[in-house]
């Protein structure tokens, strides 16, 4: 069993360091965190889906930014789409292809941003929902893990991170990407929680108002 213990970290090691080496990648996740902020300084919100780890990966991003990351601050306007009530009524009515869209159609608008999860680039739902993002008005980034997939020309950010062969390496990589973007909005928002104790203690100011 040690063996494939460590196999299994060495891929995932393995994983994080091509992303880690890849600039192009390192700059749409930079470019990402920017429209991101942009919007919830325009009082927009962000919205996330994604199918099986995806959604869960969709929910832990949106609960981390209406909840707290590493410091306590105000919570940020972020749903996922994932209430069981409206997915069962929306697949038995229209069919699965629609629940993230109908979604979108009722609670998104202009301004909004859509942070859609596939690690195929292939899901039709997803699809559907970034079709609608873009007939609305926000601004849609995917992340998966396929350069070529039938997402990319609904994008206006793709982050592509290949992890492997299967979905587990490349769900690790998308959950690495969505820390680093709360990361990067909390830095934006509330400078302060990422100083060090001694120099919190040297600046001696009242929080930002962000906080």
């Amino acid at each position: 069993m040690l063996k494939h213990i460590q196999a299994s970290l060495q891929e995932a090691q393995l994983a994080l360091t091509n992303l880690l080496a890849n600039p192009a990648t390192l700059a749409d996740i930079e470019a990402a965190a920017g429209l991101l902020i942009n919007s919830l300084q325009a009082g927009g919100r962000i919205f996330s889906c994604g199918n099986g780890g995806s959604m869960c990966d969709a929910m832990h991003f949106a609960e981390e930014l209406t909840g707290r990351y590493r410091k306590n601050r105000r919570g940020l306007a972020a749903i996922a789409i994932a209430d069981a009530s409206h997915i069962s009524c929306v697949a038995n009515d229209f069919g699965y292809d629609y629940i993230f869209s109908r979604y979108l159609e009722s609670h998104a608008r202009r301004d909004d941003v859509l942070i859609a999860l596939s690690t195929s680039g292939n899901s039709p739902n997803v699809i559907k929902a970034a079709e609608t993002a873009r007939e609305m008005g926000l601004t849609t980034i995917i992340l998966t893990g396929r350069a070529a997939n039938k997402l990319q020309t609904l994008a206006d950010i793709q982050i592509v991170t290949p992890g492997g062969e299967f979905a587990d390496r490349v769900q690790e990589l998308h959950i690495k990407v969505l820390h680093i973007l709360i990361e990067l909005i909390e830095r934006h928002f509330c400078p302060e929680n990422y100083l060090s104790e001694a120099d919190a203690k040297a600046a001696a100011s009242p929080p930002a108002k962000g906080c």
